[in-house]
């Protein structure tokens, strides 16, 4: 408690740069997979995809973010064994911030996509082992975590090898693939709608109240899907389209190209306004104790500054290092083209949607990636590219470790310096 009344308002200050510093990780490492696929594909320009993930990435995070956050992620550790050491709480978030921030901008300097929650998570586990001891860890939900690495890969590269050998047989391998575009292309587009508006209802506005049931969601989802169909029946035999579609293929991967951005934007919203609590959760916990004089909840209320300042953080990490990510995500696994970008996005969604439902903890990240094997396993193994996805499972696989033991150290310089 001495610590908390004679560096309040140091801690502040330092607990916001390092919230600043994870959310640079969190643009720099995850917001990249949003976009990876339609800079791969080359419908957009990595610069056009940075100014589109920033609109939508930072339009989440701050339009959806929430007002009230957990202040322990995951339900790790539980809040309750630190109200009679607000101050180790309080270290342990600036340490899970700053080692978690670190860890992002390491793998993303080697291109490695990898979960921030996972991240944080690692941080929480080595933070709680240090302090409490390792009881005061849930490992049930440590479990399922691993088990979330092998499951939801696995559904999602299913669900994208399932999307692309319809899109082979019904539209690629047939004598006149502009005309079954056209007639079967309003279809995935109203579907894409449908699974987009689901995710962005469920996981994208879930923060600011919109207290929709399930039903409700389809129905609403549904009926902007119908709208969509029509719309885009009339668009793909319009001259406009015609115009832009330079030869046959190209029209097809037109079509493709259109709901492979939509489901990136829809998919970089829900992001925002999800993962920027891995970034802000922790501060405003401390933010919080230190205004409350060490009370220890498990839910605060964030202080104005504290959501813009995680969208800003998010946006420069993007801007600054998000080409490297979206390099292994677009064009390192397997070459990608539109239709098998959109495959792989919509196979994402599908999967967070699932995980909604069932409440199973998910990686956006390794599900994109499991999707986009999935997409290089119905092209043959030939397509894959081996020596990156082993470096890409071998940085999943330590990401908690990793996280663990920068925790370790950070959280003991910490003591010893505000000892």
């Amino acid at each position: 408690m001495e610590i908390i009344q004679r560096y309040g308002e140091l801690l502040i200050v330092i607990t916001t740069i390092f919230g600043f510093f994870m959310a640079f990780g969190i643009g720099a490492n995850d917001v990249s997979n949003a976009m990876g696929t339609s800079v791969g594909s080359r419908v957009i320009t990595a610069k056009q995809a940075i100014i589109i993930a920033l609109i939508f990435e930072c339009g989440g995070a701050y339009l959806a973010g929430g007002e009230v956050t957990k202040t322990i992620q995951s339900g790790i550790i539980d809040a309750v064994d630190y109200i009679n050491i607000p101050e180790v709480l309080a270290l342990g978030m600036m340490s899970a911030l700053l080692s978690s921030g670190l860890w992002l901008i390491v793998a993303s300097r080697f291109g490695w996509p990898v979960s921030t929650t996972h991240t944080i998570i690692g941080a929480m586990i080595g933070f709680a082992c240090v302090t409490v001891g390792p009881k005061a860890v849930h490992w049930s939900k440590i479990f399922n975590i691993i088990g979330s690495w092998f499951i939801t890969p696995f559904i999602a590269g299913l669900i994208a090898y399932a999307i692309f050998i319809s899109m082979q047989k019904l539209i690629f391998d047939t004598d006149e693939p502009t005309n079954n575009a056209q007639q079967v292309g309003p279809y995935y587009m109203g579907l894409t709608i449908v699974i987009i508006s689901i995710v962005t209802m469920i996981k994208g506005l879930k923060h600011i109240g919109l207290n929709l049931s399930l039903l409700t969601v389809i129905e609403i989802s549904v009926l902007i899907g119908i709208i969509s169909v029509v719309v885009s029946y009339y668009y793909f035999r319009s001259e406009r389209f015609q115009r832009r579609s330079k030869s046959t293929f190209g029209a097809v991967e037109r079509v493709f190209s259109i709901l492979m951005l939509l489901t990136a934007c829809a998919m970089a919203f829900a992001h925002g306004s999800n993962d920027v609590a891995n970034a802000i959760g922790p501060l405003a916990a401390v933010v919080s104790i230190i205004k409350h004089q060490g009370v220890v909840t498990n839910d605060v209320a964030m202080a104005w500054w504290i959501l813009p300042l995680g969208a800003l953080g998010m946006g420069v990490g993007l801007a600054v290092m998000g080409r490297i990510v979206m390099a292994t995500i677009g064009s390192g696994i397997t070459d990608l083209t539109p239709s098998r970008g959109f495959a792989a996005q919509f196979a994402t969604a599908v999967t967070v949607v699932l995980a909604s439902g069932t409440g199973l903890p998910i990686s956006t990240t390794q599900t994109l990636v499991g999707a986009i094997l999935g997409i290089g396993f119905a092209r043959g193994i030939a397509a894959l590219n081996l020596k990156v996805i082993r470096n890409i499972v071998v940085s999943w696989v330590i990401t908690l470790p990793a996280g663990a033991l920068f925790v370790v150290i950070i959280y003991s310089s910490l003591r010893f310096f505000f000892h």
